[in-house]
């Protein structure tokens, strides 16, 4: 009888060891990936409640290379820079939770941008660096760059927004002459979905 008992004990604790064994190797490829960014650089940054967890070199390089790729997109999303995340951690084996944290807050995805042209004079000046928040949330009077079919990304300031379309409007209202004629800054009606952002830092 003392034997049965101790057998069965045995067995409980095995099974007991297994468990957390199982546990604990379910956990080790657990992690929390935090994009940590000022606007114009990002640091990915691994961490585990397991203290022996250490996310490999190799995959947080490649995910560095990736986000940062990401950052100065005009297209990446929040969404489409998580998942690029993820997708990287799949290929080492690894689940992984994704946060952006940035000076506008968690899981705002800002954009570095340089101004290019003295349309906007005297707000910005050619070759001013900005950061742009990725939203579309945005309102008469902001500062925002969009995609133009011909002229790619411009910065602009909205100065209506009616029937699912911006009109944007340049600051500098003089007109400049040039060796090629007389230019004026651009002012164009735009659908709501071409502006990519409001412009914050400048």
């Amino acid at each position: 009888m003392k034997s049965r008992n101790i057998v069965i004990l045995t067995l409980l604790a095995l099974l007991v060891i297994s468990s957390a064994f199982y546990t604990i190797s379910e956990q080790s490829n657990n992690l929390e990936i935090t994009l940590k960014t000022n606007g114009t650089d990002i640091k990915v940054q691994a961490s585990s409640f397991l203290f022996f967890n250490r996310a490999p070199d190799s995959m947080i390089a490649e995910m560095q290379e990736t986000a940062l790729f990401d950052l100065q997109s005009d297209n990446s999303t929040v969404e489409s820079v998580k998942n690029d995340m993820r997708y990287i951690a799949q290929k080492y084996n690894y689940n992984i939770t994704v946060k952006i944290d940035s000076p506008f807050g968690v899981d705002q995805l800002p954009m570095p941008a340089t101004v290019k042209g003295t349309s906007m004079i005297p707000t910005l000046q050619d070759g001013q660096s900005i950061v742009i928040l990725k939203t579309k949330e945005f309102k008469v009077s902001d500062l925002v760059v969009a995609r133009h079919p011909t002229y790619g990304l411009i910065v602009k300031r909205i100065s209506q927004i009616k029937d699912g379309q911006v009109y944007l409007m340049s600051d500098n209202r003089e007109t400049i002459v040039t060796n090629n004629g007389i230019m004026k800054g651009l002012d164009t009606w735009l659908p709501l979905e071409n502006v990519v952002g409001v412009v914050k830092i400048y």
